[in-house]
């Protein structure tokens, strides 16, 4: 029944933050296409790829395959941004409320409690990833009401909670390595370490949530960057400062 309840919501989730994403973006109606297109293709690797066992133990040699999918859409995200313009340009001009607002989906992060009380997640990583993503989804609920209704927010209050949600994701990665069975890294031997996410629908976390949100981070943190100490930060005087 979990299993079902997390497809459902996995799914509803990730057409939400897609829709955000791309939706708001500001690039022409053929790159707008372009991109719905490139996240089908990948969602469906993603997936086919976890039906037929390719995110199982062993499957991709010592490297953890959930967290080999991870690198591979983190590290073009990354690549995109840095040789793209465009691409960089279309992320940084995202309404500042929509960026912080789409990690509240992470309240999801909860299904991660769920299986480790049904046996089926090993801590630290259930608890870690579980609590921090609630944590960071309640709190990003406030943070985008003020950037929407305000149209600025205090530097310190968003740097921390930005830092406080990247932290979280990163963390989440690394003892999600260091947790999962069959590999070289596997330090944290509690069972069944992070079998479930290797399978459906549990493996859409690492390899296609995780980079997407870490990318409104990066995206918070250069805003954030690009404006004057003590400064609030609003919309406006963003795109303003790109005009310049």
């Amino acid at each position: 029944m979990l299993d079902l309840i997390g497809a459902l919501l996995m799914g509803a989730t990730l057409v939400a933050e897609l829709a955000i994403l791309i939706g708001l973006a500001a690039i022409r109606p053929g790159a707008r296409l372009a991109a719905y297109v490139i996240a089908a293709v990948w969602v469906s690797i993603v997936f086919g790829i976890a039906a037929v066992g390719g995110f199982a133990p062993g499957a991709t040699g010592p490297f953890p395959p959930p967290v080999l999918a991870f690198l591979v859409l983190m590290i073009s995200g990354i690549v995109a941004w840095s040789i793209w313009p465009s691409f960089r340009d279309a992320f940084l001009r995202l309404p500042l409320a929509a960026l912080v607002g789409i990690n509240a989906f992470r309240i999801g992060g909860a299904c991660f409690l769920i299986l480790h009380n049904q046996g089926r997640l090993a801590a630290p990583f259930s608890t870690s990833a579980g609590w921090g993503d609630i944590i960071t989804g309640i709190a990003a609920i406030p943070v985008a009401a003020m950037a929407a209704s305000k149209g600025k927010l205090p530097r310190w209050l968003l740097t921390s909670w930005n830092a406080f949600g990247a932290l979280d994701l990163i963390a989440a990665i690394a003892l999600g390595a260091l947790s999962a069975p069959g590999t070289p890294f596997h330090i944290f031997r509690d069972a069944p370490g992070t079998l479930a996410m290797a399978t459906i629908p549990w493996v859409g976390v690492p390899a296609l949530h995780v980079p997407l949100f870490l990318m409104t981070h990066l995206a918070i943190a250069v805003r954030i960057r690009m404006t004057n100490r003590g400064q609030a930060i609003t919309q406006q005087d963003f795109r303003a400062r790109r005009a310049a």
